[in-house]
This record gives C-alpha cells, sequence and structure tokens, in this order.
C-alpha cells in the first residue's frame, strides 16, 4: 500500500486546482502542509503577521482573476485572518482559508490555541466553512471548497483541518480526485439584451457602470468593444477602474456624476457588476437619478434593485453579457450624437481638477495633498496595479488616479478596514511580476503592517510603498474638528518617527520627499530600480478633499454645484 499524508493531499488538490502560490506564516498545525508544498515545489510567500496572509491571498485573486489560497496556524493565526475572510466576503473575492486545528484527539482539552470553534466564528462570512474529520475526505472537501469559492457570487471559503488530521496516513489508491473545475457562467438571455441595446439606442445620455469582473485582457477587450459600438461612455468604482482604463470612452470613477447639473444627469444607466450601495450614494437618486432607467446584471441575484428602482435585473455573469451584447450589436450604426455627451462627463471630471488646482495655489507650508496624488497619477507606467489605504489618502487620490494607464485600482472595499492593502500589495506584486505595484497610504494606514517591508526584501517583490505622511489620521481628525470643534482633537496625531528609516532598517529602499519636485524623481529611481522601497511625503493635513467635504453636508468646490 502507497500511504499519503492528509497534508499531501492537500498539495496534490492545490496543484489540480491550478494554484501556483499560497501565502502563509510558519505554525506548528500547519507545517506539514508547508513540508508537502516544499516537495511539491509549491511556493508559499511567508509573511510576518496572518493577517497579510490573507489579505495577499485577497490581492492575488484581485489581479489574477483566479483561486488566492491563505494557509494559517490555529489559534491566534487564525483569528488574525478573521478581517481578511470579512473582506473577501464583502467584496466578492474567491478565497481559500486553510486554517489548522489542535488535534481531533485533544479536542475540549483545554489544549494550546484551541478551545473555541473556528468555523463557527467563520461561519457568518463564508460561502462555506468546514472542518475535516479524516484525512481521506480531503480530496472531496477540498474540491468543494474550491469549486464554491469560485461559484458567483464568489467569496471566501475556510476549511479548518485538525493537525492529526495532516498528518495521517491513508492508501494513496484509495483517496479520490473531485472536480476543481466550473467551466462557465451564464449571460443574461436574448430577449433582455435585446432590451438594453433598445433602451441604449434611444438614450441621450447613457452610461455604463462596470465592477469588479472584468480582470482578464480578453474581458477587457469584449467591454471597450461594446463601449465604442454603442457610444457609451465607461465610470466605474474603484475595482473595476483598471477595466476600463485604456477605453476610448473611458471617463473615471462614478462620482463624476455627482456634480453633474440637473439637466445633464443620466438618462440610461447600465450597472455591469457594480452594486448599488456606498458608491452609487445608497440610491438615493443623488448619483443615479429616479427618473434614469436602470439595467442592472450581477451574479447576485439579492443585489438587483436592492436600494433603487431598476426597470430590468438579470441575475447573470456581466462578462458573458457584454459578449451577448456585442454579438446582437451586429452592423447597427454607432449612435452619432453621443460625442457631446462624452465630452461633458470629462469637462465635469476636469472641472473638479482645476478647482482643486486653483485651491492649491493660496496654500503654503508643507506639500498639499492634491498636487501629490497628481504627480503619483502622472508618475505610474502603463499596466501597473496602484493600491490605496488610508481613508484621507483613498479621498485625495481618488481625484486623480482615473488618470493613469494602470492595469488595477485596489481600493478599502466595502470593509474599509484601515491597514489592509499593504498586504494585498504583496499579493498583487506576486500575481504580476514584471509590473509595478504601488501602494499610496497614509501614515496612519501603513502602520499597521511596517513590518512587511521585511516580508518584501525576503521574497524579492519590489513594491513601492508612498507613504503621504500627514502626522495625523487625518480623516478622523477632520471630523473630530467639524462636530465638536478645533479644541476637541483626540488621539489623532502621529508625530513620531521615520517610515522610510524603518523599510532602511528591514533592508528596503528609503526615501524623504519635503518637496514637490523630489517627488516625481523618487518615485522613478524606484521604479528603475526594482526594489521594494518606502517614498515618505510629508504632506499637509489642513486641506479637505472634496468627497469628506460632502460627506460634511458641504458642496464639495466653490462655483461647483454641490447638490
Amino acid at each position: 500500500m502507497a500511504a499519503v499524508t492528509g497534508s499531501a493531499l492537500v498539495v496534490r488538490t492545490l496543484q489540480r486546482a491550478g494554484v501556483e502560490v499560497a501565502f502563509g506564516l510558519p505554525g506548528a498545525h500547519i507545517d506539514s502542509i508547508l513540508q508537502d508544498a516544499l516537495d511539491a515545489k509549491l511556493r508559499i510567500v511567508d509573511v510576518r503577521h496572518e493577517m497579510n496572509a490573507g489579505h495577499a491571498a485577497e490581492g492575488y485573486a484581485r489581479v489574477t482573476g483566479r483561486l488566492g489560497v491563505a494557509v494559517v496556524t490555529a489559534g491566534g493565526g487564525f483569528t488574525n485572518v478573521l478581517t481578511s475572510i470579512t473582506n473577501a466576503y464583502l467584496d466578492r473575492t474567491p478565497v481559500l482559508y486553510l486554517a489548522g486545528s489542535g488535534p481531533l484527539e485533544r479536542d475540549d482539552t483545554n489544549d494550546q490555541q484551541a478551545g473555541f470553534d473556528q468555523v463557527a466564528m467563520a461561519a457568518p462570512v463564508t460561502k462555506y466553512a468546514h472542518r475535516v474529520t479524516r484525512a481521506e475526505l480531503i480530496p472531496r472537501l477540498l474540491a468543494q471548497a474550491i469549486r464554491t469559492a469560485r461559484s458567483e457570487p464568489q467569496g471566501p471559503v475556510l476549511l479548518d483541518i485538525p493537525w492529526d488530521v495532516l498528518r495521517q496516513q491513508v492508501d494513496a489508491d484509495q483517496a479520490g480526485e473531485y472536480r476543481v473545475e466550473i467551466d462557465g457562467t451564464g449571460a443574461a438571455p436574448a430577449g433582455a439584451v435585446d432590451r438594453i441595446l433598445e433602451a441604449l439606442s434611444a438614450a441621450r445620455r447613457p452610461v455604463a457602470l462596470v465592477g469588479k469582473s472584468f480582470v482578464t485582457a480578453e474581458a477587457r477587450a469584449q467591454l471597450h468593444e461594446f463601449a465604442a459600438r454603442a457610444a457609451v461612455p465607461l465610470l466605474s468604482d474603484w475595482e473595476g477602474l483598471g477595466a476600463i482604463v485604456g477605453s476610448e470612452d473611458h471617463v473615471g470613477l462614478v462620482q463624476t456624476l455627482a456634480t453633474l447639473g440637473a439637466d445633464e444627469r443620466p438618462d440610461v444607466v447600465l450597472l455591469l457588476g457594480l452594486r448599488f450601495g456606498m458608491t452609487t450614494q445608497f440610491g438615493t437618486g443623488r448619483l443615479l437619478p429616479k427618473s434614469a432607467r436602470i439595467f442592472q446584471i450581477d451574479p447576485d441575484g439579492r443585489e438587483l434593485g436592492r436600494l433603487q428602482d431598476i426597470e430590468l435585473g438579470i441575475q447573470a455573469d456581466p462578462i458573458g453579457t457584454v459578449r451577448a451584447l456585442n454579438e446582437r450589436l451586429g452592423d447597427r450604426p454607432v449612435p452619432a450624437t453621443r460625442d457631446d455627451w462624452l465630452e461633458t462627463l470629462r469637462d465635469v471630471a476636469a472641472a473638479r481638477r482645476s478647482a482643486l488646482a486653483a485651491e492649491t495655489e493660496k496654500h503654503e507650508g508643507a506639500i498639499h495633498p492634491y498636487l501629490a496624488v497628481r504627480a503619483i497619477a502622472e508618475s505610474v507606467p502603463d499596466q501597473a496595479t496602484v493600491l490605496v489605504d488610508g481613508a484621507l489618502t483613498e479621498l485625495w487620490l481618488a481625484e486623480t488616479i482615473a488618470l493613469a494607464p494602470l492595469a488595477h485600482y485596489l481600493g478599502h472595499g466595502y470593509l474599509s478596514s484601515m491597514g489592509c492593502n499593504f498586504g494585498v500589495a504583496i499579493g498583487a506584486q506576486y500575481a504580476a511580476p514584471d509590473r509595478a505595484t504601488i501602494l499610496v497610504t497614509g501614515d496612519g494606514a501603513v502602520g499597521y503592517s511596517l513590518a512587511e517591508f521585511d516580508s518584501l526584501v525576503r521574497a524579492g517583490l519590489p513594491v513601492i510603498v508612498i507613504v503621504l505622511n500627514n502626522r495625523a489620521w487625518g480623516a478622523t481628525l477632520h471630523t473630530q474638528q467639524f462636530f465638536y470643534g478645533q479644541d476637541r482633537v483626540i488621539n489623532n496625531r502621529l508625530e513620531n518617527g521615520s517610515y522610510s528609516g524603518v523599510a532602511r532598517a528591514l533592508g528596503a529602499v528609503g526615501v524623504d520627499v519635503t518637496e514637490l519636485d523630489q517627488l516625481r524623481p523618487a518615485i522613478e529611481a524606484a521604479l528603475a530600480a526594482r526594489r521594494p522601497a518606502c517614498i515618505d511625503v510629508r504632506v499637509s493635513l489642513e486641506p479637505i478633499p472634496p468627497e469628506e467635504r460632502v460627506m460634511n453636508g458641504e458642496p464639495p468646490f466653490g462655483g461647483i454645484d454641490g447638490e
């Protein structure tokens, strides 16, 4: 009898599923997986905190569109990754979390790193969570978890595998192989496609709002072809921005619609996997007019018309639906009256930038954050991955990032957990090793994961971390000032230390920028060096970004309608 261990079955099934890398941190409960991965040449990229193992798996999945895998030990290793699991659940990211646990024979004996139900804790924020009790069950249950993560709507899954189950030996010939693939998902039916095309042909001011589905080059080519042939401007939330960059009909982030005049707002809206919620101002009609005809395509039927009335809601794959739209378009002529509408949207976006640029002319002191994010956007190379972390940093970068020729723009997502995107950047860089990965972060957010500069150096991942350092938790400081008064700011100042100095101490490049004209050369030098780097940029805390003003009930700019 040829024997095989449970951990070897884990590795074998992962490789059958096409998994080439996992992210983790060593621990006794999962060391057997690491040993079998070593023998099978399945790379495990180790980090300094399990939180970032999970986030790195998210980043890999978000950039590739494939399954991300995180391997964490029992107890604190598992609880450390719960934020990542929740993040993946809210953002519909396909990640497999493999968690070790105490041996079954010591269950409920006050053993170390045990005494609580890991599956029960994960169940509310996973699509599937299960504990494996026998090694021969691993191939079937792991295949089921992988299919579940990849089925629409995609999301995280957890397998809890006890220490003794991983070490248990079974007959290799008796360990079956189970399907791990999903070969396709459905598109909208032909009748619904025709209704969408009829509405678009009659529209004067149509827009398509693009979500996260369009990751591959083929999917993006289909999207760009549709936009060109139907003359539909493309906008997106943070996750879909990379999909629309490169299209002649690209406008930028969906917030552009917020400053349109009442008689300039869209009359037909096509939602392609972008959900109602925060980015659409919660269906209030301030962003997407109540009078607009809205057609929503989403893989999750629960999202159809969640917050705003829609004319047609189709549970389907947005990519397959766009392909069907292109096929049904046939030889229809491109609408000839849409150039003015596209220019109107672009003029609105340009007006936002002009208004901000005008405000910087009166600024004194440290670098104005708008000038910093403008320089960053102008420095991003083709097909880069750009990530943003930190509330105030994200609000500022949103004003310029649509100008960058990036491939992926990864924001906080719906959980909006600060400090998570350093870990995401690790996985994103591994996913696209020949392309630049740039993390733009606040000084508050970067503090969660400073030790990961060590992980970047050891793994040879040349992530560039640009810290917009205003020496404070900027967004919460502004909120305290607005609601409680200038003299009521508390627990918000971050005035100690050097982030570039930490990077240097851990083997990365560290650069300080105190003048605007130093920033672009610093970014260009870091891109050329292809080493992990930290560019610590001293920016002013005082300016307030437009969207933060809107949150506080004020217009975004003087001279631009803020209703």
